[in-house]
């Protein structure tokens, strides 16, 4: 009697134990996303080329296509032209200058005669052999001819002057284009699609031969290196998770096997929301949970949309 005792209580030890195995439930569930990249061209015009397809994988700041710039090139051109065009419209002045410059070494010339007749009238007249009329009429040629002199002077510096203004009045519509053509060669850069971040392509929308327009949506690439699990815990088991925490995110393996992944918490909401339809929490009756970002390594097992488990458990 006390050995069939003894072995009621062990079976029924081992089917309790067996019950709450069975049982043992998850602590948040939710399903996995990537870091999606929308890649849009910057260009308006035909797409040359684009060689990308559904599932390649690219690395970052490759270049995958080109979308046709013939246009904007030409625009280019016709700018750098009118910049060498500026260099001709331009005014010398030194054949002005040098014809003044000529009449000035004359103008020079005829005051040294004159300063010289000057000198010898004051040496006559000191000596009683001139009158100071010739000396008053010396004197007045020899004003004259400096005032001359200056006003030469003065027209060789006015027109030096004036060409200069002249010149830099056209020479200013320089920076401006080149202003425009560092615009154009900025554009022709961006003719080239290049691919912004390393990853897996997940969908196309374009193809070459087609005509885009800037901002129009080429492709869109994920890393997969790395998932995330969105996952919604209840209200009463935030206060037992934090941002860093290490947790064990287990993934349907079939025939009711799980494959374990470590994960790490990365984001936790500020304001909890209604439970999403889809998700099953620990709490079922409660309305209110928070959504938490978990990242997980990817081995290439984890798919965009997989569901996912959490535990909580023994990493607090």
């Amino acid at each position: 009697m006390k050995r069939v005792f003894l072995f009621f209580v062990i079976g029924s030890f081992l089917v309790i134990a067996s019950c709450n195995n069975g049982n043992s439930k998850f602590d948040a569930s939710g399903t996995f996303e990537a870091n999606e990249v929308i890649v849009s061209s910057e260009l308006s015009g035909k797409i040359l080329s684009l060689n990308v397809e559904e599932g390649q994988t690219l690395s970052k700041d490759s270049v995958v296509g080109m979308v046709d710039a013939a246009t904007i090139s030409l625009q280019k051109e016709q700018v750098e032209a009118n910049i060498q065009a500026l260099s001709e419209k331009t005014a010398d002045a030194s054949p002005q200058v040098k014809l003044l410059e000529n009449q000035l070494a004359v103008q020079q010339s005829q005051l040294n005669n004159l300063l010289h007749e000057q000198t010898r009238i004051q040496n006559l007249l000191k000596q009683d052999a001139a009158t100071g009329k010739q000396l008053d009429d010396i004197t007045a040629q020899v004003d004259v001819a400096k005032k001359n002199l200056a006003v030469t002077q003065q027209q060789i510096n006015v027109q030096r002057n004036n060409i200069a203004t002249q010149n830099r009045s056209i020479l200013s519509e320089g920076k401006p284009l080149q202003k425009r053509v560092a615009q154009l060669e900025d554009q022709l850069k961006r003719a080239s699609i290049v691919n912004p971040v390393g990853g897996t392509i997940i969908t196309k929308y374009a193809e070459a031969g087609e005509i885009t327009s800037a901002g129009k949506a080429l492709y869109k690439i994920a890393d997969l290196s790395t998932m995330t699990l969105r996952a919604y815990p209840t209200s009463s088991q935030l206060s037992t998770i934090k941002l860093g925490q290490m947790v064990k995110v287990m993934v349907d393996d079939g025939d009711k096997k799980y494959k374990e992944f470590n994960g790490t918490i990365t984001w936790i909401a500020d304001k909890a929301e209604f439970t999403p339809k889809t998700i099953q929490t620990k709490d079922e009756r409660a309305n209110l949970v928070y959504a938490i970002k978990i990242k997980v390594k990817n081995d290439g097992y984890l798919k965009i949309g997989m569901y996912g488990e959490v535990k909580f458990g023994n990493n607090q």
